[in-house]
C-alpha cells in the first residue's frame, strides 16, 4: 500500500509572509497577531516623530547623528519565531554598523516606539513591552495620539522604569534623544480635523 506524502504544515513565519498587502503580522509568545495599516492620527504621529528624530539623529542635521531611525522594522528576537514590528525603532550605529540586507533585523534595538491605537494598545502594553524587556531593549516610548500623550520608559535592573509622562503641547527632552527638544504638538492631528473625521 502506497503512503501519501506528508502535507506541509506552514510555519507561523510562512503564514506571516503570506499575509495580504496592507496587513502587518507579528509573532509574539508563539502566536501570530495581525493588524491593518494604521489610521490617520496614528500615521501622523509616527511620520512626524520619524522626521524629527531622523533629521537630528539619523542624518545628523541639527543633532548629533550616530543612529539608524527606521519605520516599522521587522525585529527578529529569535529568527522567524519571535517577531515584532514596532512603529519606530532606533539603533546606535556602533551597535549596528549596517542594516541587514533582508527584512530581518536581528540586532536588538536601543529604542522602540509604539503608537497606541484602540485595537493595538492592549497588545502593545501586555505582550510587546514584556517582550522588549526580555530581550533587553533599553528605551521604549508609548505614544497615544488620541489622548495626546507620550510615556517614556528605561529598562533598568530587570524592569521598566517610567522616566516621564508628557501630554498636549509639552516640549520634551527625553532619553535616549535628550540632545534635542521635541514639540509634542506637532505629533497630533489638529483637533478641528479630528472632529470632522468622526
Amino acid at each position: 500500500m502506497m503512503q501519501s506524502a506528508p502535507v506541509h504544515q506552514p510555519t507561523l513565519y510562512e503564514v506571516l509572509e503570506a499575509l495580504p498587502e496592507g496587513v502587518t503580522g507579528e509573532i509574539l509568545n508563539g502566536r501570530l497577531h495581525t493588524q491593518p495599516r494604521p489610521a490617520g492620527p496614528h500615521a501622523i504621529a509616527g511620520s512626524v516623530l520619524g522626521m524629527e528624530l531622523g533629521g537630528a539623529f539619523h542624518r545628523g542635521r541639527g543633532g548629533p547623528g550616530g543612529w539608524w531611525i527606521i519605520d516599522e522594522p521587522e525585529l527578529h528576537f529569535v529568527r522567524n519565531r519571535e517577531v515584532a514590528v514596532p512603529d519606530l525603532a532606533g539603533w546606535r550605529r556602533e551597535r549596528m554598523p549596517c542594516p541587514p540586507e533582508d527584512q530581518r533585523f536581528e540586532v536588538v534595538p536601543d529604542w522602540v516606539c509604539e503608537i497606541l491605537s484602540p485595537s493595538t494598545k492592549q497588545k502593545d502594553r501586555q505582550d510587546k513591552m514584556p517582550l522588549y524587556a526580555r530581550y533587553d531593549v533599553r528605551y521604549a516610548w508609548l505614544i497615544d495620539p488620541v489622548e495626546q500623550t507620550l510615556e517614556v520608559y528605561r529598562f533598568d535592573a530587570g524592569t521598566w522604569v517610567e522616566i516621564g509622562r508628557f501630554a498636549g503641547t509639552d516640549q520634551v527632552r527625553v532619553p535616549p534623544f535628550e540632545a534635542m527638544s521635541i514639540d509634542l504638538k506637532g505629533l497630533w492631528l489638529p483637533q478641528q480635523l479630528r472632529l470632522v473625521e468622526t
